[in-house]
């Protein structure tokens, strides 16, 4: 078996090879970026931790109302982030908040066009699914070593990585919900005259729009799946005592900031949940 392993394919190398390019010559490009998501990262932050803590429950409970109309809902929102509080992990708890949010724009503003577009076109749809494979099935670890390469430590590189991970979900889902778009409310508005643009905006949104959330909601959670292994590249927020306690075996501190991250997309699933119609 010799023979075989001296004429390894260069799998490794040419990754090194194309990694090393980028950054020599796109490295404004990486500048960019970062200072673009450092600004809504910072502003995020801003809106959470400026204001007392109290208020910023009674405006998730507020949202929470006009999402769910639901005073059960609105009820538990209120005392899993009185929960929070209790337990003293307020900053930490608004820090993942800023990662998980940060991620849901960035993925929602790319992964719902890029769902339309290749719902849509099909061939497009055929050529990427490999890759949005990959993204998914990629140790997510492998990730954040060229987050590290291109945009250093901190928050932007976590969340770079998360968005890599997260980011097929929200495709796949928005390309499901358009693609599924019965051919008879199609033939309706065409019937009546619809412009391409009146057909996306009036049929196959508003019908895939339990699709889109169903997306949203994916997005979220997978990027609390994700908080833990962002504090290994700098990341703030609930995953740095999740991993202090890994290092010191600290069942304590473990299993307190892991079940504030239950608490959380708990919380956040509940909030944006949205029913689909019944048929």
């Amino acid at each position: 078996m010799e023979w075989l392993t001296d004429n390894k394919i260069p799998v490794g190398k040419t990754a090194s090879a194309v990694f090393d390019w980028l950054q020599v010559n796109l490295e404004w490009f990486f500048d960019f970026l970062s200072i673009t998501l450092e600004g809504l990262i910072d502003g995020i932050l801003w809106v959470l931790q400026t204001p007392h803590p109290l208020l910023v429950v009674l405006a998730f409970v507020a949202l929470t109302w006009i999402f769910q109309r639901s005073w059960k809902t609105c009820l538990m929102i209120l005392i899993g982030f009185l929960f929070i509080l209790n337990q003293d992990y307020w900053e930490e708890t608004t820090e993942s908040l800023t990662l998980v949010l940060s991620a849901c724009v960035v993925c929602m503003a790319v992964g719902v066009p890029i769902g339309i577009a290749m719902a849509h076109r099909p061939r497009l749809y055929a050529w990427a699914r490999p890759v949005l494979d990959l993204m998914q099935t990629l140790p997510t670890f492998v990730y954040l070593i060229p987050a590290i390469v291109f945009f250093g430590i901190g928050m932007v590189p976590g969340l770079m990585a998360t968005v890599i991970f997260v980011l097929p979900a929200p495709i796949r889902l928005t390309h499901l919900g358009v693609s599924s778009t019965p051919a008879a409310l199609l033939e309706s508005a065409e019937s009546f005259g619809a412009t391409p643009r009146q057909k996306l905006f009036k049929v196959e949104l508003p019908y895939a729009l339990p699709q889109i959330m169903a997306g949203l909601n994916q997005t979220i959670m997978l990027s609390l799946s994700m908080v833990v292994i962002a504090a290994l590249v700098g990341a703030d927020g609930l995953g740095v005592p999740v991993v202090r306690a890994l290092n010191t075996v600290n069942t304590a501190l473990g299993f307190e900031s892991g079940f504030i991250i239950v608490v959380v997309a708990i919380m956040l699933d509940r909030m944006l949940r949205v029913e689909e119609p019944k048929k």
